[in-house]
């Protein structure tokens, strides 16, 4: 189930991405996959993914 919000965030994300940079131009676009990519690579935004990505395989491993 968390999976399928994952894939249906990522996607409403995706969508609303594509919609803004193609009515506000390449520029805009530019701006906009600038600004979510120095989100993601974020020193403290890091750090949190690798815990989450930690919690997560810890979790799978006592499932399977």
């Amino acid at each position: 189930m968390k999976k399928l919000m994952i894939i249906v965030l990522v996607t409403a994300v995706g969508a609303a991405a594509y919609v803004a940079g193609s009515k506000a131009g390449r520029a805009r676009y530019k701006q906009i996959s600038g600004t979510a990519s120095a989100v993601w690579n974020d020193p403290e935004v890091r750090k949190l993914r690798a815990r989450v990505e930690k919690r997560a395989r810890k979790a799978a491993r006592k499932l399977g």
